[in-house]
């Protein structure tokens, strides 16, 4: 038995109450990842719109590139047992916010605020938490605005709210989280503290980048 089998038949076991049949379970499980689903293509369709209507007024696009995903089973049963919630698909809608997520590089830090004041003005957009680790960095140096919204799907009989998590960072700061993550979660390879210092410069130096590379902007009016 695979690994994702393994995991959907954990959640299966507490869920028995309200499934009697395993594979009822598995496609409800799999309509409510499709639902997710649905909801990052909504969330990415109106990411397109703004770029789209900012290269048309400005001559340029303020998103790089997106990429989005679902959380893995394994990464949310892991997260229900963290937050000791039950093993159940309405406790997953409730306590996890993160199981579609997308994430969108801007050329400059004025952007990412652009791209997500554009996006959560919308009127069917609702924005439910903001952390913004751009201002305010994580401690190991790590940047980006991370918002959790909801956002209406429409099915065929009836209107869903879904929830996404969207990280906004720059070039620099998706370079810096990329190449830190190799670093630091490379096997068999002790991450000392010299080695943290060096990543929360090499932040820093990130960050200052992106300082200057706005300053220019704004010269060149762009």
């Amino acid at each position: 038995m695979n690994t994702d089998k393994k995991e959907l038949l954990r959640l299966f076991l507490d869920n028995k109450e309200n499934f009697s049949d395993i594979g009822i379970f598995i496609e409800s499980f799999k309509t409510l990842m499709a639902y997710y689903k649905c909801a990052i293509m909504e969330i990415e369709t109106k990411l397109n719109v703004l770029n789209e209507q900012f290269s048309l007024r400005y001559d340029r696009n303020p998103i790089s590139t997106t990429k989005s995903r679902l959380k893995s089973i394994e990464s949310i049963i892991r997260k229900l047992k963290r937050k000791s919630a039950a093993y159940t698909l309405s406790s997953l809608e409730e306590n996890i916010n993160d199981i579609a997520g997308i994430r969108v590089v801007c050329s400059f830090e004025s952007d990412v605020y652009t791209i997500a004041n554009a996006l959560t003005s919308q009127d069917d957009i609702q924005l439910i938490k903001e952390k913004d680790y751009i201002k305010n960095p994580k401690p190991n140096g790590y940047r980006s605005l991370h918002l959790i919204v909801s956002v209406p799907i429409f099915l065929l009989h009836e209107k869903k709210h879904m929830k996404v998590e969207i990280q906004l960072r720059t070039i620099a700061m998706d370079s810096w989280a990329a190449l830190e993550h190799q670093l630091k979660y490379k096997k068999d390879t002790v991450f000392d503290d010299k080695m943290a210092q060096e990543l929360h410069l090499c932040s820093k130096l990130s960050a200052e980048l992106d300082l200057r590379m706005d300053k220019l902007k704004k010269q060149v009016n762009i």
